[in-house]
């Protein structure tokens, strides 16, 4: 099991590293094109044997996209294939919300449904995910590019609206399931923007259009949409260090989510030593 980790900035790599290296010895440091990855091979608890690749590779969703192409593609010129690529690091949660009847819906949207069923083909009854607290662990059962499209008179318009592309990667349902049982994560959309969020009305803009974000970060699509190009499936956890809205740097709480960050991958590493993918995402 080959796994490719790629964070925006060295702390995250270092914090993901610490956590990952809790099993293993220490990380061996390999050049490749537009950085340099920290190699470690913590010893699975059964399983094939694992090996964690960590990248920082840069901020926002071009910077992820270009360091995970070039990580991933030197990795199959070189016949060792990434199995898993992983969007790690720390993110704005959604965490005003209240009770699940006060979150907004948006008109046609669809809830959250089971543990093991993808965002799009879940049940309209279903209630939308727990309010991402501070310090608290998210992993995204859905990747979303909240800000990729364009304003019109109507609105905003997503990227597929307008006949492109696409703005949703879905994670391996599965390994979502099991990595946030492991580590007590909020399960739902985490999206992923150009521009920070910083006003309470943007906030609820993007609650409006996704009722499901518990987060908001800025490389998980772009981790995703490399991932994608190659057939390797794509996961990303986040740690939360802040609200999502008003920016109050005074209420960061950075140092926390970057230690939450060590604890998740301390037990998410392990989990990953047991999976094997076969070319769909799913666990053989």
């Amino acid at each position: 099991m080959r796994v490719l980790i790629v964070t925006a900035v060295p702390a995250e790599r270092d914090a993901v590293v610490r956590g990952v290296g809790a099993t293993a010895p220490e990380p061996a440091e390999l050049p490749v094109p537009g950085g340099v990855l920290h190699r470690l091979s913590p010893a699975p608890p059964t399983g094939p044997p694992l090996t964690v690749d960590v990248l920082a590779a840069g901020v926002g969703p071009a910077a992820a996209a270009a360091g995970t192409a070039a990580a991933l593609t030197a990795a199959a010129v070189a016949r060792t294939p990434y199995d898993l690529a992983v969007s790690a690091g720390i993110g704005g949660g959604f965490t005003i919300a209240g009770p699940a009847t006060a979150r907004p819906v948006a008109a046609g949207s669809v809830a959250a449904g089971p543990a093991t069923t993808a965002p799009s083909t879940a049940g309209p009854a279903a209630a939308p995910p727990a309010a991402a607290r501070l310090g608290s662990v998210v992993v995204a059962d859905a990747i979303v590019a909240a800000d990729l499209g364009a304003e019109t008179p109507d609105g905003f318009a997503a990227v597929t609206d307008l006949g492109f592309g696409t703005v949703e990667h879905l994670p391996p349902a599965p390994l979502v399931a099991a990595v946030a049982e492991a580590t007590d994560a909020v399960r739902g959309t985490v999206l992923t923007v150009s521009t920070v969020t910083g006003s309470a009305e943007r906030a609820a803009e993007l609650l409006r259009r996704h009722p499901r974000a518990v987060a908001e970060a800025m490389e998980g699509f772009g981790v995703a949409e490399a991932a994608a190009a190659q057939s390797v499936p794509a996961l990303e956890v986040r740690t939360v260090s802040n609200a999502v809205g008003p920016r109050d740097r005074a209420a960061w709480r950075i140092g926390e989510a970057l230690e939450a960050l060590t604890g998740a991958f301390a037990t998410i590493a392990p989990l990953l030593g047991t999976w094997t993918f076969d070319p769909e995402g799913t666990r053989q």
